[in-house]
């Protein structure tokens, strides 16, 4: 553990932290022992917390999977941009972090995560700058980059030449299809690319690279079938190139994975056949490591439909939102403390899970009930009329894709199977 990363529980919370009813200025690694407990009312709500053995769980299921498929797992840090979390995923086996935006790399090499995989181009100069600063300023920090254009690699070029000459930048060309999002179109312009890549003396060609998770419709065939295409080429394009030996260094990374179709990528993968160097098998789910209760629990239901025992007691979601009721205007209707500013809502609104009054013994199941919309601090609350929730009782809720609630909290909590604080992570967004 790097020295910025145990300052961390060194840091001092002070009142008014999101979720925390504190009072005075408290040591963060001291959360655990204030005997704070979600259920008993002693929070401050909305609170985001963790449920630590579902993380673990998470965390030794996806570690099995990649083994069992031959594959590295290198998880998509921007879904949490948590370095407690990024450092329970390495400790895990994770052989590396993905992250989107160099600012985010500059986050995780802070706090000590020593190989990054930036699937995404960097174009700003003043972001390839920073990077060919880092490479060059820390010789044992390894990056790979994308590229989807000529543009894009000569930029890359020339800020290393400039900045760091005496090392070669790895690039993995991305491949992308036809309505969907970055990638060079079609094989014939990504070999071109490649070979393009394979020339620069301050470039060398590492490996290929897609993001199979756009498709998600309401056309699951369709989709399914766009998912399959894309991975196939990727495949191809893998074999074309060390055919051509345009590959440099001393492995070969073929990447993709969102948390969607990661199954059907370590299929795809385990096809590429034997290769000139040894491959690697890159995958980048990041949402596995919390899952949720709507968007990729819907999706991950689908995988277990499509696999044998080994899924069924697969990804669970770990992250809840719980609120206070704040009001009970009309029958019928409940006004919660939660709003856009601590849960996500860009796919589905959160889900009503339970809810619970201080002092009984058990939160109850939450039916027939749904948050029918938010503002910036409130949920409406659609339920029964004759529910008998009030004022002051507690209401968990599920959410619907992680990456948009975990950058409303600095500070989330974590807890244990019976809702007691134990600890608590930060985010850096």
């Amino acid at each position: 553990m790097n020295a910025a990363l145990r300052e961390l529980g060194q840091n001092l919370l002070l009142p008014g932290v999101k979720g925390l009813p504190l009072q005075q200025a408290t040591r963060q690694d001291a959360i655990g022992g204030l005997g704070l407990h979600v259920l008993d009312g002693s929070l401050s709500y909305p609170v985001a917390v963790l449920r630590e053995s579902t993380l673990a769980h998470n965390i030794a299921w996806m570690r099995d999977f990649v083994e069992r498929a031959g594959a590295l797992l290198a998880p998509h840090g921007k879904t949490t941009m948590s370095p407690q979390l990024f450092q329970a995923q390495l400790d895990a086996g994770a052989w590396a972090i993905t992250l989107a935006t160099i600012p985010q790399l500059r986050i995780a090499h802070r706090f000590g995560v020593r190989r990054v995989l930036l699937a995404n181009q960097p174009v700003a100069i003043a972001d390839i700058e920073s990077l060919a600063a880092l490479l060059r300023d820390d010789p044992g920090f390894e990056a790979w980059v994308l590229v989807d254009s000529s543009a894009g690699a000569r930029r890359l070029a020339e800020a290393m030449q400039r900045l760091a000459p005496q090392r070669r930048l790895p690039v993995l060309v991305e491949l992308g299809a036809d309505g969907g999002r970055t990638g060079v179109r079609g094989l014939d312009a990504a070999l071109a690319l490649a070979r393009e890549v394979a020339a620069s003396p301050a470039l060398r060609l590492a490996g290929i690279e897609g993001y199979e998770g756009l498709w998600v419709g309401a056309d699951r065939d369709s989709d399914l079938a766009r998912v399959r295409g894309l991975l196939a080429e990727l495949v191809e394009l893998t074999r074309r190139c060390d055919g051509e030996g345009l590959f440099d260094g001393e492995e070969i990374l073929i990447s993709a994975g969102g948390s969607a179709y990661f199954d059907f990528v370590a299929d795809a993968f385990a096809t590429v056949g034997a290769t000139t160097r040894p491959l690697r098998r890159v995958l980048r789910s990041g949402c596995y490591l919390t899952s949720d209760h709507g968007f990729y629990h819907g999706l991950q239901q689908e995988m277990r439909t499509r696999h044998d025992a080994s899924f069924r007691h697969g990804l669970q979601p770990a992250l809840e939102v719980w609120a206070a009721v704040q009001s009970r205007p009309e029958p019928g209707l409940a006004l919660l403390t939660l709003g856009k500013r601590d849960a996500s809502y860009d796919i589905d609104l959160p889900k009503p899970l339970c809810w619970h009054r201080p002092g009984e013994p058990a939160p109850s199941p939450m039916r027939d009930a749904r948050i029918a919309k938010m503002n910036d601090q409130h949920a409406y609350l659609e339920l029964p009329h004759d529910h008998p929730l009030q004022v002051g009782d507690l209401v968990a809720t599920g959410i619907s894709h992680p990456c948009t609630t975990f950058d409303k909290w600095q500070v989330l909590l974590t807890v244990d199977d019976g809702y007691r604080v134990t600890g608590a992570i930060n985010t850096f967004f």
